[in-house]
């Protein structure tokens, strides 16, 4: 799938109306779907309880808070990504606080084709985070298999009384002989002698 193909989720953290339409309008359905607008941070908070989305744009201050420490929270999760909008005059100070743990701070007000640059960076956080948590998972695939081959390579020590380069290879002429992998052979090896 290409980049235009893709739809992003957004949830949209501002109690003031004028921010929320402006920002509608930088937001096409055709690109973002669903974006939710919740009007303060305990409200997001149970938002964010029940579905996850790819951005979460915090319009500061809210009626409940900041949105700084829930910018921080956001984060410093796996693959949460958020931008913070501050005013002005609190910028330099929330920049010192925010932005070693990742969050994009904007100051306001702010012209529309800034905050759109911005929104492109978010795509840009996004699409970055999804190449590293398709390489985590592929490392922790390979990881278990070679949890479950040195099992199996232990059991048939124990049971073949055979070195453990023996098993090893054993193991490996069996996968390339069947045409299968290595894991598929040392979890029948461990069903074996279970």
């Amino acid at each position: 799938m290409n980049l235009e193909e893709k739809v992003y989720s957004v949830l949209v953290v501002s109690a003031a109306d004028n921010f929320n339409s402006s920002l509608q309008a930088l937001l096409p359905d055709s690109k973002f779907a669903p974006v939710k607008f919740v009007a303060n941070v305990s409200s997001a908070k149970r938002t964010l309880l029940e579905k996850s989305f790819d951005f979460v744009i915090i319009n500061s201050p809210l009626p409940d808070d900041t949105g700084t420490r829930f910018a921080i929270d956001i984060c410093s999760e796996k693959s949460g990504i958020a931008l913070l909008m501050v005013r002005s005059e609190l910028y330099t100070a929330t920049y010192n606080k925010v932005v070693p743990h990742g969050v994009y701070l904007l100051p306001k007000p702010t012209a529309k084709p800034i905050v759109s640059q911005a929104v492109d960076w978010l795509i840009a956080t996004r699409e970055r985070l999804r190449r590293l948590e398709k390489k985590t998972v592929t490392i922790e695939e390979k990881m278990q298999e070679i949890r479950i081959v040195n099992r199996a390579k232990w059991m048939l020590i124990e049971n073949m009384q055979i070195a453990e380069a023996d098993a090893h290879r054993y193991i490996e002429k069996q996968a390339m002989d069947r045409c299968v992998s290595k894991r598929d052979v040392a979890e029948e090896i461990i069903k074996t002698y279970t």
